[in-house]
This record gives C-alpha cells, structure tokens and sequence, in this order.
C-alpha cells in the first residue's frame, strides 16, 4: 500500500531490491505486485493491481479486492512472499500462501497503532494495536528493519522476527554529487548560511511544523529546506520549500549541498532518508527515539532530547558548536561500511533461502471487532 509515485523510503527499498537481485543474483525471479490505475503487468517486474486513489492521498491508492490481488499472486507461482503490509495485500498474501505451500513473510514498514492514536487519537490505538498484533503473528517469519521495530512486535507477541537494517547506495548518495555554491545561489543564501534540509512526505508524523518552529526560533544564520515536504505552505523566508524530486541524482545532489540534516520523527521504524544523508557526507540530528535514534550518534550527529521546537533548536545548536566537517567524515564512512545494499540484500536472501522449503506455520485467522 506505500508505494504510489509519491512515496518515499519504502519504494525505495523495494526498487533498490529489486535492482540488486537483476545484478547480483540473476537466478531470482523477482516481481512487485502493487496498486495501480488498473490491473496489468506494467513493464518486467512489475505487476499493478486496480486500486481506488485516495483522496488527497498524493497517489497513495487503498486496495480494496482480497480476491483480486489473492488471484494475481497465485498466478505468479512465488517460492516465497514478501508481504509489505497487514491490510488487503498482507491479507492476500497469507491466503496465496496457504493455496500454494509457500512461505510468507511481513515486511514491517510501519508502527500502525502509533500512527492511529497521532491521527485519530489515543483511543485508536490498542484497537489497532490488537489487530496489528494478530497479522503479524499469522506471518511465517517477519522483517523488522530496526531493534526499535523488533520490540514492539515482541510486545505483540510476535517471536519469529528478524532484525534487517535497511540500506543506501552509496555511489548515487555521494559528497562528490554535491554544489554548495550553486544550491545557495539558486535560493539567494550567503555563504555564511547554515543550512538545514529535510526530505520527505509532508505526513503530520514527519513533525515538520516542528523543525520550522526550530528554525524560525534560531533565526540567523539558520535556513531549512524542505525537499517535498512543504508543498503549499506558508513559512517565513528562513523556510525553502522545494518540490517533490523525482529524480535520484538531483535530490542527491541536493542533499549533498547542504550543511545538515534533521529528521524529527520519534516513532520511524527506520528513517531510510537518514542513511542517505549520512552517505551523502551530511551529519544528522533527530530524536533519540525510534529507528532514527538507532541510526545516529554522537559521532555521526546529534540527538534531540525529544520532537519539540525547543528540543529540536539545542540539538541543532549544539551540532554546529562540534566540528561538523569531522562529523560528517564520519557519517560517510559508517553508511560506506554498515548499510550498503550488499550487506542488507546478501543477508535478506540468506534468509529468505532458508525459509524457502520449510513448511509454513501460520497460525489460524482470528478477527475481533
């Protein structure tokens, strides 16, 4: 359901996948099945499945017919699933599982009950909690891509988990793509500027008011760029908002030119747009929660105490009161030798090898109101 034209770390990983296995391991057929306009085979590898667009959704569409996703993955004869969510697709995926004999695993990409009780209230949140719990335990194996993640299925009473950090491409995620000057002048910044930047969905569990609140707070010399993630709204001219980049290359570069990035959101289950900052050469400040409070360190950026303004304006101050050009040497070569695709998809495959065979283990359906 995360993958729409729009849609950022989770697309990334799933094209990032797929591009490795068609150059490192020819041997693999692999295939994503996603939403789309219409149900058809959208180009080699790639399979959409009619789905209604949301409204004001930027692309995001909700599946909505188990019958017709079930069919089209039984029609695929996968030796192993890979389901990115609990809903209708997750849903499918468990019943093409059982029709066919094969393994299924949950990828987990996102914290729902976290984000029911940030969107709807704190009354949402066991519900979801509770359903969130019961699919992932019908999972023959499951994918956390953070500890942070891994223990909160483990509140949930889920056992069979593994903890696979993502990864970033380190060659397209490069200091080298990166021009100061150029990206200064293009804005009107003196040399002088301090620079900010944050790339993302403009999804209320970003906290981007927060990171503007932060930034307006500090004033001089701090600027913050917002890379997609401030499509028509009105900062102070200490704010840039840039258009969604649809381009790999350019928001590379982009980030590149900048002195620093900031990631404000305590429940990320991972924070893959960090990784590409730190590969990018930048030194990153978020909050010492989540899986961006996994990812950074003291050596690599600086935590925040917490998501508010206040929080957010020390951390930034007390960065660029280090040596951030040693810092940022540092980010660089921790995303070189931890995340690289190589490291995370070699062991992805390990895994997946092993699974592939065994009978599943399911536990049965359970649905409560």
């Amino acid at each position: 359901m995360m993958y729409a034209p729009r849609s950022g770390g989770v697309k990334r990983y799933l094209t990032a996948k797929q591009t490795w296995l068609e150059k490192s391991r020819p041997d693999i057929r692999h295939t994503l099945v996603v939403p789309g306009a219409r149900t058809r085979v959208d180009g080699e590898g790639l399979v959409t499945v009619a789905a209604t667009r949301l409204p004001f959704g930027d692309g995001y569409r909700m599946p909505a017919s188990l019958t017709r996703w079930e069919t089209v993955l039984r029609l695929l004869q996968p030796d192993i699933i890979e389901a990115g969510d609990v809903f209708v697709p997750g849903h499918a995926a468990l019943e093409a599982g059982d029709a066919l004999g094969v393994p299924v695993v949950g990828f987990c990409h996102t914290d729902a009950a976290a984000l029911a009780a940030l969107h709807l209230g704190d009354w949402a949140e066991q519900p979801t909690f509770n359903f969130w719990a019961q699919a992932y335990q019908r999972f023959d194996h499951v994918v956390a891509p953070s500890q942070h993640t891994a223990a909160r299925l483990a509140e949930a009473g889920v056992d069979r988990v593994t903890v696979h950090p993502l990864g970033v491409d380190t060659e397209l995620f490069h200091p080298a793509r990166g021009d100061r000057a150029k990206l200064f002048k293009r804005y009107g910044l003196s040399p002088d500027s301090r620079l900010l930047v944050f790339a993302g969905r403009p999804a209320r569990e970003k906290n981007i008011e927060s990171m503007v609140a932060a930034v307006e707070h500090l004033g001089d010399p701090y600027h913050l760029l917002l890379i997609g993630a401030g499509r028509e709204a009105r900062y102070s001219s200490r704010v840039i908002c840039a258009d969604y980049e649809r381009e790999p290359q350019k928001l590379a570069g982009m980030i590149a030119s900048c002195d620093a990035f900031i990631h404000a959101n305590e429940h990320e289950i991972f924070g893959l747009v960090v990784l590409e900052a730190m590969a990018a050469g930048l030194p990153v400040i978020g909050p010492n929660k989540g899986g961006v409070g996994e990812l950074i360190d003291s050596t690599v950026g600086q935590h925040a105490e917490g998501a508010e303004p206040q929080a957010l304006a020390e951390a930034i101050e007390a960065l660029f009161a280090r040596d951030v050009e040693a810092i940022a040497q540092v980010a660089r070569r921790r995303a070189e030798t931890r995340h690289g695709w190589d490291i995370t998809f070699d062991g992805l495959t390990r895994l997946y090898s092993q699974l592939i065979g065994r009978a599943p283990r399911r536990a049965p359906l359970a649905l409560s109101a």
